[in-house]
């Protein structure tokens, strides 16, 4: 069975706090999965790129990997950015097969999580 891996992939900001939900999440996700790497790369701004981590998987002998986009929507980067990013990383590992999922806001099961916590947020703030 070929070795499995997670890139969970985020914009990037210049101010190196916006990183620190995205760094928790990452550990949070490879807390659960301590058999396979877990990487977060950034679309710009912020280290590493999708590049380096894709790299890094493959060093540690993933041939299959899962792009998880914490983007809210289906905007220009996933729809355009991605798609360019994700041809040229095939070609130079085409020895491994990279899938990529839905943006999180496309995700019935994390809006409903979001909403959950809006509703208890809201009562929270207003006895």
């Amino acid at each position: 069975m070929d070795q499995s891996a997670i890139i969970l992939f985020a914009h990037g900001a210049r101010d190196p706090q916006w990183a620190e939900p995205f760094r928790r999440m990452r550990e949070r996700v490879a807390a659960r999965l301590p058999e396979i790497p877990v990487e977060l790369a950034f679309l710009e701004l912020m280290e590493p790129d999708l590049d380096e981590a894709l790299r890094r998987v493959v060093v540690a002998g993933a041939r299959r990997v899962s792009i998880i986009p914490l983007f809210m929507a289906q905007g220009g980067h996933l729809k355009q950015d991605l798609p360019r990013k994700l041809e040229r990383l095939r070609e130079r590992h085409p020895q491994v097969h990279v899938a990529v999922s839905p943006a999180i806001g496309d995700v019935a099961e994390i809006l409903d999580a979001i909403s959950i916590w809006v509703v208890a947020e809201h009562r929270a703030l207003n006895p």
